[in-house]
């Protein structure tokens, strides 16, 4: 089989049609569109790295230090050895322990306002590490809305570009169209490569950080208790 020319030179633009050519041939608008969307694509990836490592690392640590907790049959001294570690149970813990020694430090201790205090502070504790936690996601969220619009405004631009050409040109076949659709068309496919992923792991993470935040409320919920009948035996 034999090609003519002409279906030499579309195989040969056909070629040409490769993501580093369109963005080497791309108007400086729609280059910085796709920089932009490109820097914002790693940046994205890097958060749900690292994100994922930390979020499973407090889950990991959160739940070892729980388990040990309710085994331990003397609470000051697991608080000594154990109170100070950095993960989100050992921190809603040493707030409850903390908050505990202060209010029962009074000669006359005061139980309804011990068990209002030990409960602001734990909970407290528990908001302070969920916000910790979830840092970051507002820029995966971010990115996930924002995006597509941007990839969009390239795609925009880059048809208008293509219109302009076929003035210019007073010709409107393919070969003068082409490169300016499918610049703008590239342009939306690095908005959809950004944002994708960025709303699978927002939600993915958001799951998690609720998952989280339970398992800490269940946690102080316990230690309330624990400590709340221990006022009722000093009575």
């Amino acid at each position: 089989m034999t090609l003519n020319l002409p279906d030499v030179a579309a195989v040969a633009d056909a070629a040409t049609i490769s993501p580093l050519a369109l963005f080497l041939q791309a108007d400086i608008v729609v280059k910085g569109v796709m920089l932009g969307l490109l820097l914002a694509s790693i940046w994205t990836w890097a958060i749900i790295i690292g994100f994922s490592v930390t979020l499973r690392r407090a889950s990991k640590h959160s739940k070892s230090f729980e388990q040990d907790f309710w085994k331990a049959e003397d609470i000051d001294r697991f608080y000594e050895a154990r109170g100070k570690a950095d993960y989100p149970a050992a921190k809603v813990m040493a707030a409850g322990v903390t908050e505990w020694r202060r209010s029962t430090a009074q000669k006359v201790i005061d139980r309804d306002g011990t068990r209002d205090r030990l409960a602001t502070t734990m909970f407290s504790t528990i908001a302070a590490e969920v916000d910790r936690l979830s840092d970051r996601l507002n820029i995966l969220a971010t990115v996930g809305s924002v995006a597509p619009f941007v990839g969009l405004f390239g795609t925009v631009w880059g048809i208008m570009r293509a219109f302009t050409a076929i003035a210019a040109e007073q010709n409107s076949s393919l070969a003068v169209v082409a490169p300016g659709i499918a610049e703008a068309l590239f342009a939306t496919a690095i908005g959809l490569f950004a944002a994708i992923p960025a709303v699978i792991a927002y939600n993915r993470f958001s799951h998690g950080i609720n998952r989280m935040e339970s398992r800490l409320t269940r946690f102080a919920d316990g230690f309330y208790a624990t400590l709340s009948r221990e006022l009722e035996a000093q009575r």
